[in-house]
């Protein structure tokens, strides 16, 4: 009898793979369909993003495994050696023979019987072979080539890094993909403070800290970036260790707190709007930062959020909601082709871009890049870029950042300013790019 948590890892790596579906939602909508939840959801979470974000692991094991070409399997069979294998190399607490097991039956129950068999042999030959195969797979990564595999990366990627960073760090940068992401949330400062949620979350047994106090997630704070250190003042974030408990789903839900990284955050901390100015937000789905900058100005002043996807425009005027924010505009356009008329004190434009600092919270994101995405991407980020300087008043400051780390959408976007390049590896949080300039002269304040 298959396990419920295995057979909703199953169904995610399927639709994700086979249906093209992000993972994340995969799994939340086969999730609540079948009412899973508490320890067996975790679980089938912890399953399901495990094999589709090591992908690039099992895959190379199996074909050595398998000694066929992948392709040639018929796909549930090739999703439950993915679940099993990656049982058998990542999950410590699975026993060998119900790894081997649960795979067999889930391959039965998707009508692929003729092939229980092979899943059988092949999962049991990875168990007996289980150290020179971890070895093999996660023992090198001095190449770019070698440490796709080892870090489960597309090769484009691994090789762009090496080249952009040099190797010591691509590979630390790598690494870190595949650990657990931050668990940072914004107060909203205009209905509490701090100290009042941290107060609440110890009472419900929830440990947390200030962003800015507590290793490893002071290293931000810590480093030293000549005329940048004040871009990363965050008052109003908190970093969560540990589970969050039903008391943050609570907080978040009365409009409290807001789930927000710290490299995100950065981003507005580094456009630092004032009380009554005029900001346009260009692109703002789903509106977790056109709600950090409302709070920052005491929800005096006016924000404009432009969003082109009506879902996700939305989504911003539902964060204004929930957030009690009153200074919200939400423009329903294209933020590359609508004409806004000049005069913004700030700007901030944070375009659509390939998420590469993303990978560690989107398990399926990095299989869904390619070099081509970055080009494309490219051309929309700079028309956005003009579109935003446009709507400066003289003397205004715009800010550019993106979720990536990819000098092709950052560093060549962008001429002068600040700049700051956040990374996973090093500050602990999603890497984001930030460049702070201003129209009249290309430079910081």
């Amino acid at each position: 009898m298959t396990s419920p948590a295995r057979q909703l890892a199953f169904e995610t790596i399927r639709a994700t793979f086979e249906q093209d579906a992000h993972t994340e939602r995969a799994f939340r909508e086969a999730a609540d369909g079948r009412g899973i939840d508490g320890r067996e959801r975790a679980q089938a979470q912890r399953l399901a993003y495990g094999a589709v974000q090591r992908r690039g692991t099992l895959d190379a094991g199996l074909e050595r495994l398998v000694e066929r070409p992948l392709r040639r399997l018929d796909p549930p069979v090739l999703a439950a050696l993915r679940l099993g294998l990656y049982e058998l190399i990542f999950a410590d607490a699975t026993p060998d023979h119900a790894a081997v097991g649960q795979a067999v039956d889930l391959v039965k129950a998707a009508g692929a019987a003729h092939a229980a068999g092979l899943v059988n042999a092949v999962l049991r030959r990875a168990a007996r072979e289980r150290e020179t195969l971890v070895a093999s797979l996660l023992g090198d990564d001095s190449t770019p080539e070698a440490a796709a595999v080892a870090h489960s990366a597309p090769p484009w990627l691994a090789r762009m890094w090496w080249e952009e960073l040099g190797p010591d760090e691509a590979r630390a940068l790598l690494a870190a993909c595949n650990e657990p992401p931050e668990k940072a949330f914004r107060v909203n400062l205009l209905r509490t403070d701090v100290d009042t949620v941290l107060e609440r979350l110890r009472d419900a047994g929830v440990a947390a800290h200030p962003a800015a106090s507590g290793a490893p997630y002071a290293v931000m704070d810590r480093k030293k970036r000549t005329g940048t250190e004040g871009w990363l003042e965050l008052p109003e974030t908190i970093v969560v260790e540990g589970p969050t408990g039903d008391v943050v789903p609570e907080l978040v839900a009365a409009g409290l707190l807001t789930p927000q990284s710290r490299g995100s955050a950065a981003a507005v901390a580094a456009l630092d709007p004032r009380p009554g100015e005029h900001v346009l937000d260009l692109c703002a789905g789903p509106g977790i930062k056109t709600g950090q900058i409302a709070e920052r100005m005491g929800d005096r002043g006016e924000v404009i959020s432009v969003e082109n996807d009506p879902e996700r425009a939305a989504e911003v005027a539902g964060q204004a909601r929930r957030l009690g924010l009153r200074s919200v505009t939400v423009v329903e356009a294209n933020a590359g082709e609508a004409g806004m008329a000049p005069g913004f004190d700030r700007v901030l434009v944070d375009p659509p871009c390939s998420d590469l600092g993303t990978l560690a919270s989107r398990p399926d994101a990095r299989w869904r890049k390619s070099p081509a995405t970055i080009e494309r991407l490219v051309e929309e980020q700079a028309r956005l870029l003009r579109r935003g300087l446009e709507a400066l008043r003289p003397g205004g400051s715009l800010v550019y950042s993106t979720c990536t780390i990819s000098r092709r959408e950052n560093e060549h976007q962008v001429d002068g300013g600040l700049q700051l390049q956040l990374r996973p590896d090093r500050d602990h949080t999603t890497g984001f790019f930030i460049c702070r300039l201003r129209r009249d002269d290309a430079s910081d304040e």
